[in-house]
Order: C-alpha cells, then sequence, then structure tokens
C-alpha cells in the first residue's frame, strides 16, 4: 500500500515545489538574537523571528532557568493533576494573571494547545463560537474540536461581527473569538468595539494576545490595555514562546471559574506532561523584570515606527499595523521566495510567507521588529530590501 501511497505524496510535494510555496527551514547555529549564525557558516540579522522584547538569550532569564535546572532538574515528568504540579507553576500562574488583570491562570505546553483545549470542555451543541476569519490555526482547530455552532465573520469588521450575534442569538451562550494582533498582517483587534457588541448582545470575549502580550499598549499588557478594557475580557490566551522569553509554554487567562472548569476538563491540560521548572523559573524573572521596566516596550515601539517610516518612504506596500509586524506585500509566491533568498544574500534573514499560510495572491514578507534591534541593523535591512526591491521590479 505505502507504494501507491509514496508516488500520492511525491506528487503533491513535487505540485509544492512548483508552486513556489515549499518551505525550506534554515538551520541556526547560534542562539536567538537581532544576529543569528547559520550552518553556513554566515552572520546576519535576524528580522523574522518573534523575540518581540529580545528576551530570548537574555542573561537574566537565561541564570534562572540554570538555577532552576540545579535545583529541581529537567522535567517534572508527570501531568500536572497527577504529580507534575510545581510551587514554580503556581507562582507563575498567579504572574500571569496580574500582568493582563485576571482572576486566575492555567499553563499549558503551548498556546496551540491552550487554543485546542479551551473551547470544547466549556461548550455545547446549544452555544455558538463566532470567530475571526483571520484566527490563528490553532482557534480554528479548536473549534473543530468543540461541538458548538460555528459562525465567522470578516476580518477586524464589526458589521458583519454584529450580523453574526444576531444570526446566533437562538444559541444559549455565545463566545467571540479573535487573535489581538493577526499574525500575518500585523493588525490588531477594536477590543473596544467587539467588547460593546458583546454587552450588546449578551456575549462572552476571548482573545489570542499570543502576537501582542508585551508588544502592544503601553506597558505592553496587550490589546485589553491598549483599548483601556483590562479585566473586562473573559478568556485571554496567550505564550511565553514569543516575546516573553521566546521558548515554551502557553496559558489561559481569565475568570477563576473557567479556568478551574479547564483545570477538570481541558484535554491538552490534563494529558500533557507539565512545562520544565527552569521554564517557569524564567518566566517568573521575566514578569518581574516587566512590573521594574517599560525601557524594552519603549524601544520596541520606536524601533517599529521607524522601520516602516522608512519603508513605506522608500515605496514599499505595507500592510496598517499597530504591532510590531510589519507586512511587506509582494502579492506573488514565487516572488516572495525569491525576495527573501536576495536578501539573506544581504544578510538580512526573512522568509517568504504564502498559500496556504496567508491566502492565495497575498504573498508577502513578514518583518518583525524587536527591542534586540539597533538603529543601523534597521538601516542595513531598509537599504537591503530597497536595493533587491529595485533589482526585482517590486520598486521603481
Amino acid at each position: 500500500m505505502y507504494d501507491k501511497f509514496q508516488k500520492h505524496l511525491t506528487s503533491q510535494i513535487n505540485d509544492i515545489k512548483a508552486a513556489g510555496t515549499y518551505k525550506n527551514e534554515r538551520v541556526l547555529v547560534s542562539p536567538q538574537y537581532s544576529q543569528i549564525k547559520v550552518n553556513t557558516g554566515k552572520e546576519v540579522l535576524n528580522f523574522c523571528a518573534n523575540n518581540y522584547l529580545g528576551l530570548a538569550n537574555n542573561k537574566q532569564l537565561v541564570d534562572a532557568a540554570i538555577k532552576c535546572l540545579q535545583e529541581r532538574a529537567y522535567g517534572m515528568a508527570s501531568v500536572r493533576f497527577i504529580c507534575g504540579t510545581s510551587d514554580l507553576h503556581k507562582e507563575l500562574e498567579a504572574k500571569i494573571a496580574k500582568f493582563f488583570g485576571t482572576e486566575d491562570t492555567i499553563l499549558y505546553a503551548a498556546c496551540f494547545d491552550a487554543n485546542g483545549g479551551v473551547f470544547e470542555p466549556l461548550l455545547t451543541d446549544e452555544d455558538a463560537i463566532i470567530s475571526d476569519a483571520l484566527n490563528h490555526a490553532s482557534i480554528i482547530d479548536g473549534v473543530r474540536l468543540c461541538k458548538a455552532k460555528r459562525f465567522r465573520y470578516a476580518n477586524a469588521d464589526m458589521a458583519d461581527l454584529e450580523k453574526q450575534l444576531q444570526e446566533a442569538q437562538s444559541c444559549r451562550f455565545r463566545l467571540i473569538v479573535t487573535d489581538g494582533v493577526f499574525s500575518m498582517d500585523g493588525n490588531v483587534a477594536p477590543m473596544d468595539k467587539i467588547l460593546e457588541l458583546a454587552n450588546k448582545y449578551d456575549a462572552m470575549v476571548m482573545v489570542d494576545e499570543s502576537h501582542s502580550a508585551g508588544v502592544v499598549g503601553k506597558t505592553g499588557r496587550g490589546v485589553t490595555e491598549l483599548h483601556n478594557c483590562r479585566g473586562k475580557v473573559e478568556i485571554i490566551t496567550g505564550t511565553l514562546g514569543k516575546a516573553f522569553g521566546g521558548a515554551i509554554g502557553g496559558f489561559t487567562t481569565g475568570k477563576k471559574e473557567i479556568i478551574e472548569m479547564l483545570r477538570q476538563r481541558s484535554r491538552p491540560y490534563l494529558f500533557s506532561n507539565s512545562i520544565p521548572p527552569m521554564v517557569a523559573a524564567a518566566g517568573i524573572k521575566m514578569f518581574e523584570m516587566m512590573d521594574q521596566t517599560n525601557e524594552l516596550q519603549d524601544k520596541l515601539h520606536a524601533n517599529t515606527d521607524y522601520f516602516i517610516g522608512k519603508m513605506k518612504e522608500a515605496g514599499f506596500d505595507i500592510k496598517p499595523t499597530q504591532s510590531a509586524i510589519c507586512a511587506v506585500m509582494l502579492y506573488d509566491a514565487a516572488l516572495a521566495g525569491k525576495f527573501a533568498d536576495k536578501l539573506l544574500e544581504e544578510g538580512i534573514y526573512v522568509i517568504g510567507f504564502s498559500y496556504p499560510v496567508v491566502p492565495q495572491n497575498q504573498a508577502r514578507i513578514r518583518v518583525q521588529l524587536s527591542a534586540a534591534h539597533e538603529k543601523e541593523h534597521l538601516d542595513k535591512a531598509i537599504a537591503a530590501f530597497t536595493k533587491i526591491g529595485k533589482e526585482l521590479g517590486v520598486l521603481k
């Protein structure tokens, strides 16, 4: 049987390569930072990591992890309810709740698990989930695991959201679900307007802050801070794997009864090992650092404003953004891949994104800014983009 299946897979893989959407994995041989080394020995500037605050190799976090590794060893070797709960897990959960202004928190191995495990324990076929069309794949998969009725509204379109809420009025409970920052475009969900409609149509709200926590809002508390509605959202999910240190681990934080039910019924929590104690220890240190200073957020915001302003001046088509994501639109998949390869030759590490990660004919290079970038890094990237843009006919 596998001979036939092998031919089938080979044909599909060849089609992906022919379409210019095959994803090669570049290999790093250095810590994650603004400047990295790839396995060819070449050192390049990194503009495509989720390392928004530059904390992935921060010495304070590394030291906290090493100290914990020596004191608490490597892993818990258990799920939480058996013998996998450490005092460090509980302390980190409390830190996350305090950071977001919520009542309680539950940790997961990743935010993919948090989103995959949040809907099914809470909602049934009597209920409704109203989801933004550009929500992350983990939200889409989580919704699929739940029997609730599904409604979808156009990205950040409040008129369409209201229409879907009206259609869902016959359902017992309604939950609006949105990304805080949409990872491919960089736009921010209009949380204030979403909450207005939620109040009008008696719905709850869930927001995934993975690309917005640590980034959006004056102190990085995410979209609820940006729109002055901290504590008003029932459910927030997020990750420790982006701005918060770049390692592993996800969380759901929100109303205490929701978190309590997830501890009892959420399958990724009940059937997955606890995150390693050293990850929890580094996470605790990270939240302590963020309580002490806003320096990294201020630098990130300044870097983002400078880079996007200069790229627009150069003539690039940039998606509107309030985040640290700058989508440089090229539309053609093969062009995006070629553009990214030529930028690597110039010492700029970025990736071309195309279908199925983004819609057909919406290929782009997603640039992600970091507090670890210095002005000379930004200027070098802008110069390289401009040079290659002219070579490939993107700029006149």
